[in-house]
C-alpha cells in the first residue's frame, strides 16, 4: 500500500520498441507488414496507452488506398492507421493531472482538438479544423504503444472488454450519435442497409436499447442470423433474395416507410430515399463514406418539401457520446459481435474487411501473435 493509504499505481516495463500493423504500399495495391516500430516518447501533458486490442475500420482502408480527397498519410509520415484502439494507461507526463498508471483507455478517430475554438467549446470539437484525424495525421492504433493527450483520453469502464470497447471509440459511437441526432422516438421503425457490417450489428443493437424497431438489410444467412438472434432486429430482409427493398420495407414499416433509414452501406446512398416510401418527416442519415466522387443521393425538392424529408451527415463521436456508448456496452445491451485476428493474420483481416467478408466487426489482438 502507498504510504497515504491508497493503493500503489502499477508499474509496467516500457520496451524501446513494439509491434505495429505498418502499411506498405500506399495506394490501390497496399498491404499491411507488422513491423517493429519505436514506442513513442510521450509530451508532459500526454499518456502512453498499451493497447490490447485495435478494431479494423472501413476509414483505415480508405486512408491506406488514398481514395478519398486527403493528403497521403505518407505527407504526414504516418505509417500506421487505425483509431479503435482500446488497452491500459501505462506512463503519464509531468503535466497530467487526474490519469493515472493502470487506467483503461481508448484511442479514438480524433487524436486532439485546439480545445478552444467555437466547436471545441460546444458540443462538436470532433469537427474542429485543427482536429488530428488518427491514422492519417498521426500514427494511429494500428501500433501497441501510442501517445494521448489527455485532455482528449476515453476512459474505459470495467466490465468492458477491450474487444468491444475498441470498436466503440468509433464505429458504434458514431452511429449512437447518427440515431440520437435523427430525433426518432420509441416505437419508431430505424432501418439499417449493411446492418451486417461492424457499424450495422452495433446500430441494430443500440437501437433495439433506445426503444426502436430496428429492420436490418443485408444479404445470406450468416448474417441473418447475427442480425436476427444476436444485434435483435425485428426483421431482416436479404436485398439478393428480395425483389423490391423498398416495397418490402414500407410493407415491413405499417405500410408507409421507415422513419429513418441509417445508412452504412454506402451502395445504399442512390436507392436509400425510396425506403422512406410515403413516411412523413423521414429521414436520412448518412455514416458510410464512399470513395470521393463515386455514390451520391439525387434529391427532389418537391419530394423533400411535400413529406418533409431530411438527409443528415454524422463522421465521428464527441467525447460525451463515446462515454454513453462505452455505458451501453457496461450495461450488456452492446455486445461484442467481432472476428478477434491475432497479429500474423493482422493483412489478412484488413483484406477480408476491404473485400466485405466479415461479418460484424474485425479486432486485432495484440497479445496474441
Amino acid at each position: 500500500m502507498a504510504s497515504n493509504g491508497e493503493e500503489a499505481a502499477p508499474t509496467f516495463e516500457i520496451p524501446k520498441e513494439c509491434k505495429a500493423g505498418v502499411v506498405v504500399n500506399e495506394g490501390p495495391d497496399f498491404r499491411v507488414e507488422v513491423q517493429n516500430v519505436p514506442v513513442p516518447e510521450i509530451k508532459p501533458h500526454e499518456v502512453l496507452i498499451k493497447l490490447n486490442a485495435t478494431g479494423i475500420c472501413h476509414t483505415d482502408i480508405h486512408f491506406m488506398l488514398n481514395d478519398w480527397a486527403l493528403p497521403k498519410m505518407s505527407s504526414f509520415g504516418t505509417k500506421c492507421p487505425g483509431h479503435e484502439g482500446a488497452g491500459v494507461i501505462v506512463k503519464v507526463g509531468d503535466a497530467v493531472k487526474n490519469l493515472k498508471v493502470g487506467m483503461r483507455a481508448g484511442f479514438k478517430p480524433i487524436a486532439d482538438t485546439c480545445g478552444v475554438c467555437e466547436l471545441c467549446r460546444g458540443d462538436k470539437e470532433c469537427y474542429c479544423p485543427k482536429a488530428v484525424l488518427t491514422g492519417l495525421m498521426c500514427d494511429g492504433s494500428y501500433k501497441q504503444y501510442v501517445a494521448s493527450p489527455e485532455r482528449y483520453t476515453t476512459i474505459i469502464p470495467d466490465g468492458v472488454s477491450d474487444f468491444i470497447a475498441g470498436p466503440i471509440m468509433c464505429s458504434a459511437s458514431t452511429i449512437y450519435t447518427s440515431i440520437k441526432d435523427s430525433g426518432l422516438e420509441p416505437g419508431d421503425w430505424a432501418v439499417f442497409p449493411g446492418a451486417g457490417g461492424g457499424v450495422g450489428m452495433q446500430g441494430v443493437q443500440l437501437a433495439k436499447a433506445m426503444g426502436l424497431r430496428p429492420v436490418a438489410i443485408d444479404a445470406g444467412a450468416d448474417k441473418k442470423k447475427l442480425c436476427m438472434e444476436v444485434a435483435g432486429a425485428e426483421h431482416f430482409i436479404d436485398f439478393k433474395e428480395t425483389k423490391d427493398v423498398a416495397a418490402e420495407v414500407v410493407k415491413i414499416c405499417d405500410g408507409i416507410g421507415a422513419h429513418a433509414v441509417f445508412v452504412t452501406a454506402v451502395q445504399s446512398y442512390p436507392t436509400s430515399l425510396s425506403l422512406l416510401g410515403s413516411r412523413i418527416g423521414g429521414k436520412v442519415m448518412c455514416i458510410g463514406l464512399p470513395p470521393a466522387g463515386t455514390l451520391h443521393i439525387d434529391v427532389d425538392p418537391n419530394a423533400m418539401c411535400f413529406k418533409k424529408w431530411s438527409v443528415q451527415g454524422t463522421l465521428v463521436s464527441n467525447m460525451k457520446e463515446v462515454d454513453k456508448t462505452l455505458d451501453f456496452a457496461k450495461r450488456g445491451l452492446l455486445k461484442p459481435i467481432c472476428t478477434v485476428y491475432p497479429m500474423s493474420q493482422f493483412n489478412e483481416a484488413v483484406q477480408k474487411l476491404r473485400r466485405g467478408e466479415i461479418a460484424g466487426r474485425a479486432v486485432i489482438d495484440f497479445n496474441t501473435d
